[in-house]
């Protein structure tokens, strides 16, 4: 969406010098032919994976947990997909049916940009954070096998708990600072023309990048633990091959969808934002952020259909338990 997670409708630069334009007319197709891809896929492989952990309610582990929570938070973007491709679909009419340089703009009202946005923070942040708790999970796992208690069932469901009010109070937060910097009469796209405004949209900037970079710096110090415990010798024994192998394509597999998704997103974001307030004079940087934008967001988008894949590869971690137990948490 635009500047801070720039409104996905905003095209136009929000200040910027008359010759630093560039054409991103291609993005009202590409997210409409995206968005119904990441819908379709979406909805199809966290649909299989919640009917798989909701059949199997009494082998779950701490990883299952997550993992749960994990899909329900992807489910939270894909239902307002359709929302996103009808915004795209009214906004190419109204842009491919007016010749002149400056059409008329479609603009839903203030609840519509409400509630997409809300659900988008609810499914980016909700991914991040719950990546990060599977994570924390592996690392107590190798690094502190002993640590038993702080991974039974009972304390994944609190952590769980704990991280939705995160996210939902980080994702009512935004839309609301967002509110407060838009134009009147077009709720969905930011307006820097008075230093207020400004400040709200770094402020919300900063909340972005803190709720990025705070959980990748934890998720990355907990695999670099992780690895460095793999690569003892005990580890490398016959026995153990197996439950290393999983545990390394979970790593592998989270660190992927970490760094493909949301990194490309949150570095385009930053530059895109602090040229389109004025604070970096560059030209050509604003007009590389504006052009490749709707790519890294689709990139971010995509990680609702990437995470279910996390736990078909963890699945022997998610279901280790033959039956129901107070322990299954443990191990």
């Amino acid at each position: 969406m635009a500047s801070w997670n720039m409104t996905d409708a905003a095209a136009e630069p929000l200040s910027s010098p008359s010759n630093c334009t560039v054409d991103t007319s291609y993005r009202f197709t590409f997210y409409q032919v995206s968005y119904g891809a990441i819908f379709i896929l979406g909805l199809t492989t966290n649909s299989l994976a919640v009917r798989r952990l909701w059949l199997s309610p009494c082998t779950l582990t701490s990883t299952a947990i997550y993992m749960a929570n994990l899909s329900a938070a992807d489910m939270f973007f894909v239902v307002s997909l359709p929302l996103r491709i009808y915004y795209y679909h009214e906004k190419a009419q109204a842009f491919f049916s007016h010749p002149s340089d400056v059409p008329p703009a479609w603009s839903p009202g203030g609840a519509f940009c409400q509630l997409t946005f809300t659900l988008k923070y609810i499914s980016m942040y909700g991914g991040i954070f719950f990546l990060v708790c599977i994570a924390v999970d592996r690392y107590f796992a190798v690094v502190h096998p002993m640590a038993s208690a702080l991974r039974k069932p009972r304390s994944a469901q609190l952590v769980s708990g704990g991280i939705w009010c995160l996210v939902l109070g980080l994702s009512l937060s935004l839309p609301l600072l967002r509110s407060a910097a838009s134009r009147r009469h077009q709720p969905c796209l930011l307006d820097p023309s008075s230093q207020r405004q400004r400040t709200l949209i770094l402020a919300a900037l900063g909340l972005v990048l803190g709720a990025f970079l705070l959980p990748a710096v934890l998720l990355l110090y907990s695999y670099g633990s992780v690895l460095r415990v793999l690569r003892q010798p005990r580890h490398r024994a016959r026995g153990l091959r197996h439950g290393r192998r999983r545990t390394l394509t979970v790593i592998y597999w989270v660190l992927a969808v970490f760094l493909l998704c949301f990194a490309p997103y949150h570095i385009n974001l930053l530059g895109y934002t602090l040229t389109h307030v004025g604070l970096l004079q560059s030209c050509g940087l604003a007009m590389v952020t504006k052009a490749v934008h709707p790519v890294v967001l689709s990139l971010a988008s995509a990680n609702c259909c990437l995470n279910p894949l996390i736990y078909y590869f963890s699945s022997s971690l998610v279901h280790k338990e033959p039956a129901c137990s107070t322990t299954s948490g443990s191990h």
